[in-house]
C-alpha cells in the first residue's frame, strides 16, 4: 500500500468541496479534550494516524449515501448534513478511516463546538502563545502546548495570556505575515514574550501549512462490498464501530421512499426525548426494526438486513414508531427512565404486544381493559427485569416471547402469565431473591423498579414520584450520630442502613418536597390515617432516630412479606 503525506491546509481546503463522508462512517463524538490532544500531537510532532479514502468515480456518486463534515458541532444536534453534489462533475473522496481526526481538525481550524457544562457554550479552539512548552513524562496526557476551546480571548488568572484563534492561521499563506498581523496585540508585552509568541506562531504555520505532517492511502475499487470490508477491518482496532453505523448505510441505500438513517436518528432522539429522557441507541431502534417486523430474523446481524428485509422494515416503518413510541410514553407514564431501566430488550415484547393489540389510544384509553393491561405490563417489566430475564442468550429467549405472541389473543388483556411460562421464572420472589433486593441501595437502578411493587395503586400517569429517605440522610452524619452518643458499631449499623430499602419509600414530587429534612417522627404525626399502610410503615412505640434500627427490621419483614405474595 503507497502512502502519500499531505499538508494538513489542504485537507481543510478539500473537506466539503471534495472531500467527504459515506453514510457508513458513525457520526462525530471526541470531546474538546480530545480535539485538543490531537492539535498538541500535531505541534509536538507525534504521529497522528494515517487516513483511508475511497475515490468514488463520478459515475457512481448517485449509488450512495454522501454527508458533509460539520464546520460547527454541536453537541444538541450532532447530526452530519447530507451532501449536495449538484454539479460537482467529477470523482470525489470519502473518507473511510480518520473522519474523527479530520472533523476534528476541520472544527478546531475553521469552525466551534457548542456543549453544556452548567450552561450550553459555543467555544473555538484558541493556542496561548505565551504558554511556556511543558511536556510532564509522568503525565503524558498533559499537553505540553496551551491549546483550549474557550467563548473568547478573555485571560484567566495572574499569568501573562495572548489566546490565538487557531483558525487564524488559515489565513497566512506566509509565516511572516502572520506574525506582523499581531504587532499590535504583541505590543503590551515583554520583548522575551514577543519572541515566544512568534516563535510559536511560526511553529504553528509550518505545521499547518508547510510540514506534511498527514499521510494518506487511497482505495479505489468501486465495488461496495470490498470498500465495506476495508471499512471495518481499519475500524475493527479503533473506537468500537457498532452495527448501527453500518446498516444505516445499507438501510439507506435500499430504502426506496425514506431517508433511513434521518429516520432512525429523528426516531431515536424522539424516543430519548419522552418523559424523563431515555438513553436508547440507533442500535436498540435497528433491532426492534428486526423484531415488531413479522417473519424477520430476530438476530442483530448484518447479514439479516438484506434488501428484501430492509423493505419489509421500510414499509412496517410506520407501526414500528407507533408502538415503540406507544411502550416508551406507558413505561414514562409508571416514572420509569434512563436512571432506573436495566435492560431495553424488555421493551420488545410489550411493543410487540401493543403493534398487534392496534389500539392507537392504548397508552391513555380509560377503559377497564386497556388499564388492567397496563398494570400488568408495568409488573411484569418489573419482575421480568429485576429477575434477570434478558440477560445471556436474549436471542432465544425474545424469539420465544415473539412466537407465544403471535400464537397468543392480544385483542385481550397482557398475557402475563404465559410470558411468565415462556421465561421459566414465577411472578413472586423467593428468599435468596429477596434477600438480595433488601441490599439495593438508594441510586441504584433496580431500586425504583422494586419500590414500584411496593405501591400498587399509585396513580401513575398522573403523579411523579421520588424515591425518599424516610428517616433523612442528613441525621446519619458520622457526626451527628456521636452527639447521640452512639457507640461505634452502632453508628456503622445505622450508616449502613441509612440508604437500605428499607429506609427508602416513594413520595409524591409535592410530598417529597414538603417533607424536605424533616425528622420522620415530626413527619408521620401530620400525615392521614392511611398514611401507614401506603408506605408500609411498621406499628411502633416511637419513630425517633433511637428507635431506627427497630423500624428497619421491622419494615424490612413487612416488605419481605410483600414481595413473597403472589404479584399477579
Amino acid at each position: 500500500m503507497e502512502y502519500r503525506p499531505v499538508r494538513i491546509s489542504d485537507i481543510i481546503r478539500d473537506i466539503n468541496k471534495d472531500i467527504y463522508l459515506p453514510a457508513i462512517q458513525r457520526e462525530f463524538v471526541w470531546s474538546t479534550g480530545q480535539i485538543e490532544r490531537l492539535f498538541d500531537s500535531v505541534m509536538t510532532d507525534f504521529p497522528i494516524g494515517s487516513f483511508l479514502y475511497w475515490r468514488l468515480e463520478e459515475r457512481n456518486k448517485g449509488e450512495w449515501p454522501i454527508y458533509e463534515f460539520i464546520r460547527d458541532f454541536d453537541q444538541e444536534h450532532p447530526h452530519n448534513p447530507p451532501a449536495s453534489l449538484t454539479g460537482i462533475n467529477k470523482d470525489i473522496t470519502l473518507v473511510l478511516d480518520g473522519q474523527q481526526r479530520i472533523a476534528s481538525l476541520f472544527i478546531g481550524l475553521l469552525g466551534s463546538y457548542r456543549y453544556f457544562y452548567y450552561r450550553w457554550r459555543k467555544a473555538r479552539l484558541y493556542l496561548d502563545l505565551l504558554k511556556p512548552q511543558a511536556h510532564d513524562e509522568d503525565n503524558p496526557e498533559e499537553l505540553t502546548f496551551g491549546f483550549s476551546f474557550r467563548e473568547d480571548d478573555s485571560p484567566v488568572g495572574t499569568e501573562p495570556q495572548l489566546w490565538y484563534p487557531a483558525g487564524e492561521i488559515l489565513n497566512h499563506p506566509d509565516a511572516e505575515d502572520a506574525k506582523n498581523a499581531m504587532e499590535e496585540k504583541l505590543n503590551p508585552f515583554s520583548a522575551d514574550q514577543q519572541r515566544a509568541a512568534r516563535t510559536m506562531l511560526g511553529n504553528l504555520h509550518a505545521r499547518i501549512h508547510t510540514i506534511p505532517i498527514c499521510n494518506f492511502y487511497e482505495e479505489r475499487s468501486q465495488d461496495y462490498e470490498k470498500v465495506l470490508q476495508i471499512f471495518v477491518r481499519a475500524n475493527s482496532a479503533g473506537e468500537q464501530l457498532g452495527y448501527s453505523d453500518l446498516l444505516l448505510s445499507t438501510a439507506t441505500a435500499k430504502w426506496e421512499n425514506l431517508d433511513a438513517r434521518e429516520e432512525i436518528h429523528n426516531f431515536t432522539d424522539n424516543l430519548n426525548g419522552i418523559g424523563q429522557g431515555y438513553g436508547f441507541g440507533k442500535d436498540f431502534v435497528l433491532k426492534s426494526c428486526l423484531y415488531l417486523t413479522e417473519n424477520l430474523p430476530v438476530q442483530y446481524k448484518v447479514k439479516n438486513f438484506t434488501r428484501k428485509n430492509l423493505r419489509q422494515i421500510e414499509e412496517n416503518w410506520e407501526n414500528i414508531k407507533w408502538s415503540l413510541t406507544t411502550t416508551v410514553q406507558i413505561l414514562a407514564s409508571f416514572g420509569f427512565a434512563r436512571k432506573n431501566i436495566l435492560a431495553h430488550m424488555a421493551l420488545l415484547p410489550i411493543a410487540l404486544y401493543i403493534m398487534r393489540r392496534g389500539n392507537r389510544s392504548f397508552d391513555t384509553s380509560s377503559s377497564n381493559d386497556d388499564a388492567v393491561s397496563r398494570e400488568s405490563i408495568r409488573k411484569w417489566f418489573v419482575v421480568s427485569t429485576l429477575k434477570g430475564a434478558f440477560g445471556g442468550s436474549s436471542d432465544t429467549t425474545l424469539s420465544r416471547l415473539r412466537d407465544l405472541l403471535h400464537k397468543e389473543d392480544t385483542a385481550s388483556s397482557f398475557p402475563a402469565v404465559a410470558l411468565y411460562q415462556s421465561l421459566g421464572i414465577e411472578p413472586r420472589f423467593n428468599e435468596d431473591e429477596i434477600n438480595q433486593i433488601l441490599e439495593y441501595k438508594y441510586g441504584q437502578k433496580a431500586t425504583y423498579l422494586v419500590l414500584s411493587l411496593l405501591y400498587p395503586n399509585r396513580a401513575w400517569s398522573q403523579e411523579k414520584y421520588h424515591v425518599d429517605h424516610i428517616f433523612p440522610k442528613h441525621e446519619f452524619g458520622r457526626p451527628a450520630l456521636k452527639k447521640r452518643n452512639y457507640d461505634g458499631a452502632k453508628i456503622d449499623e445505622y450508616i449502613k442502613k441509612c440508604d437500605a430499602l428499607a429506609n427508602l419509600e416513594l413520595l409524591t414530587a409535592t410530598e417529597n418536597r414538603l417533607k424536605s429534612g424533616q425528622p420522620f417522627d415530626t413527619w408521620l404525626r401530620e400525615r392521614d390515617g392511611d398514611f401507614k399502610n401506603r408506605h408500609l410503615i411498621p406499628e411502633l412505640q416511637n419513630y425517633g432516630m433511637d428507635d431506627f434500627e427497630e423500624f428497619w427490621d421491622k419494615r424490612a419483614l413487612l416488605i419481605r412479606k410483600k414481595l413473597a405474595a403472589q404479584i399477579e
